[in-house]
């Protein structure tokens, strides 16, 4: 079931960018708590779009948040559409296997989207998951994958802490690189031309007293970044996180592996463990893509 959530994340975050680069680019927050397609919600699609292919979307989409089924009375006023505009998307793609319905008459994700999570998963994440393992059996931190798509950093591949309160991000999801660990990671591979080229588009909202808000002091942290193997993020995205992440080198796109945690817990000796076993496996991931 993982890879069906994992393309539903996939699209949702699709949308959510979209409707982030619609907003005030650069502005603090923007980069959070976008509204979900507020085309769909409204009952009008955004211009250049398909309004049924955003409300079969939207109406998966509230089924994978239910993490389980929903009836067609409740599953209408989650997406706010009229119950017989939802039946009929029900109906469609349950006759296409990406919706079932249940002895019950709720309606469930139906077994169509496993095979389309599992072509959505880049070969990178696969051959990356058996050294992510390792590294949280090292580490007892998660352990993530991410890779540089358009001018954001897409999460690929995950490896969860299995401590109780662990750090957490949806496989799928895109963020702003200049105040994420694997962001930076991957930034300090970049020619600093095209680092001020991207952060120019994104711009470089605040999102926590720590976060690098200025072009200047990235590209100083780049650099540094660079001459020691790897990046650090202190609560520059999440008050209280601490992420370590290293470059996979030569790989295309670029790529980043990191290890995140609470940072009480990764103090600077165990920062210096994680340090070394990334930058190993780094390497290693680096000959097996080769």
């Amino acid at each position: 079931m993982e890879f069906l959530f994992r393309i539903m994340e996939f699209m949702r975050t699709k949308r959510k960018d979209a409707a982030e680069s619609a907003g005030s680019t650069g502005s603090a927050g923007s980069g959070s708590g976008a509204a979900r397609g507020d085309g769909a919600q409204s009952g009008t699609a955004p211009t250049g779009t398909v309004q049924s292919v955003e409300r079969a979307f939207h109406v998966l989409e509230a089924l994978a948040d239910a993490e389980g089924a929903l009836p067609l009375s409740e599953l209408a006023a989650a997406t706010r559409l009229p119950q017989p505009t939802a039946h009929r998307l029900l109906r469609t793609m349950e006759e296409l296997g990406y919706v079932r319905q249940l002895d019950t008459r709720s309606y469930a994700l139906g077994p169509g989207l496993i095979r389309l999570g599992s072509r959505a998963t880049p070969p990178l994440a696969a051959r990356a998951q058996p050294i992510m393992v390792e590294l949280e059996e090292i580490a007892r931190e998660t352990v993530n994958l991410a890779v540089l798509d358009g001018d954001r950093v897409a999460y690929i591949g995950q490896v969860p802490s299995r401590h109780q309160m662990r750090m957490f991000t949806e496989v799928g999801r895109r963020v702003l690189p200049h105040s994420a660990g694997v962001g930076k990671a991957i930034l300090s591979m970049l020619p600093e031309t095209r680092v001020r080229e991207i952060v120019g588009r994104t711009g470089m909202p605040r999102f926590t007293p720590t976060t690098i808000t200025g072009i200047d002091a990235l590209i100083a942290d780049l650099r540094e970044s660079r001459r020691r193997g790897f990046a650090v993020d202190d609560g520059e995205r999440e008050v209280g996180v601490r992420c370590i992440a290293v470059p996979v080198p030569g790989s295309a796109p670029p790529a980043a592996l990191s290890i995140s945690g609470p940072s009480a817990r990764v103090d600077d000796d165990l920062a210096r463990t994680i340090t070394d076993a990334l930058l190993a496996a780094a390497a290693r991931l680096a000959e097996e893509i080769g």
